[in-house]
């Protein structure tokens, strides 16, 4: 069965040629149908039960991937993003759509994150006895981890049981990964009046709001930062990034409006809806009595921090696999959503974050073959 699959670098390469945008701009997004088609098509040629989900809350057609080959509750599952972030193409010495060998690399949007874990998963798979398979293993494949995090948030609503150990193919540099910061975004809304600049008093500025917003914000971070650490991260606090601001219309009129996005970086067992309150109880008090209104828009609901025990089979597999001790991140992934659902997971990947988001991404060869050794003893000690 296994021969009637592409070789590696034909898999990676058609994956890369199959464009799976994901943005809250829905101008640009787009689906991931194709991607998903492809893997499952080559997955059911292994002998894998495969199923496509449709991702509901999600923009668009999105699809998740469940495949499986064996039966029972334990066993492993392999996870990855099928989605990638928006690119500018004119920034790229070759198009970002077609594999390029060059240099011992293999660039292209999505090789490092993280198209490329699935033919490294598929030629790992190829090489195996599959009808060995004593306990499931299970090949996850989402949608809009890049934006919104549907598809992993529709694996926790389906409350579908899933393996009990996961591993999560994301740029990591072959280290694996037990704990990763949280993610909050929110964007805060100053309204007040328009009026001549010639007289203050005509209006009411929601940009000088927004300078004792921003004030304020920094001072509640410097409390956070005192009051929460852990040294296990490189950034051992929790960060805010003022990342963009905007109001008025002219130099000669009050403005009116403005709007500042902020994101946050939350160490594991902080709760997001505990400081999204803190936060505007903030930005609320420093408003008082300015005459100014607030509006609070979180562009997205958050990602939970993740945290797995270091003692899990998982991560100690991994570390003896890896020879590389359980680190952190400050990045976030589907992580805490697979362990929501009752699964130990572990990020270990054979790209590097430093090429993620960016022109000319690419993932180096040498890092291919020792993921494929990694998998397959993973599944060797879980599945068989």
């Amino acid at each position: 069965m296994s021969a009637k699959l592409p070789r590696f670098i034909d898999l990676f390469s058609e994956l890369i040629s199959l464009p799976s945008v994901s943005s809250v701009n829905p101008a640009i997004d787009q689906s991931n149908r194709p991607v998903v088609e492809l893997l499952a098509g080559w997955l059911d040629e292994l002998g894998f039960a495969v199923e496509l989900m449709p991702v509901a809350g999600a923009a668009g057609d999105k699809l998740n991937l469940i495949a499986c080959l064996g039966r029972g509750t334990d066993g492993l599952v392999l996870s990855g993003h099928t989605d990638t972030v928006p690119c500018n193409e004119s920034l790229w010495m070759q198009s970002p759509f077609r594999l390029t060998e060059k240099d011992n690399r293999l660039y292209g949007l999505g090789t490092s994150d993280m198209k490329g874990f699935f033919p490294i998963v598929l030629e790992t798979l190829k090489a195996m006895e599959l009808d060995r398979i004593k306990r499931p293993l299970y090949i996850l494949a989402t949608s809009d981890e890049e934006s919104t995090m549907a598809g992993a948030r529709a694996l926790v609503n389906a409350k579908r049981p899933v393996g009990r150990h996961a591993l999560i193919g994301e740029p990591t540099g072959l280290q694996p990964i037990s704990r990763h910061k949280g993610i909050m975004v929110e964007t805060i809304k100053l309204l007040g009046r328009a009026g001549h600049s010639s007289d203050p008093a005509l209006g009411v500025n929601a940009l000088e709001g927004m300078y004792t917003v921003m004030g304020a914000l920094l001072n509640w971070r410097k409390e956070i930062q005192a009051r929460y650490k852990n040294p296990a991260f490189t950034v051992p606090v929790p960060t805010m990034n003022f990342g963009t601001i905007k109001g008025g219309d002219n130099p000669n009129r009050i403005c009116a409006d403005c709007e500042l996005s902020i994101d946050l970086r939350l160490l594991p067992r902080m709760e997001s809806a505990a400081m999204r309150t803190d936060l505007r109880k903030q930005v609320r008090q420093c408003l008082d009595g300015s005459g100014l209104s607030v509006e609070f828009d979180p562009i997205f609901s958050g990602l939970p921090p993740m945290e797995t025990d270091n003692n899990a089979e998982i991560v100690k597999i991994a570390e003896d696999l890896s020879g590389i001790k359980a680190g952190t991140v400050a990045f976030g992934t589907e992580g805490p959503y697979l362990n929501a659902m009752g699964m130990q997971t572990v990020v270990l990947g054979p790209g590097d974050i430093d090429q993620a988001h960016q022109a000319n991404e690419y993932l180096a060869l040498e890092r291919i073959k020792p993921m494929q050794r990694l998998l397959g003893q993973m599944i060797q000690h879980f599945c068989l």
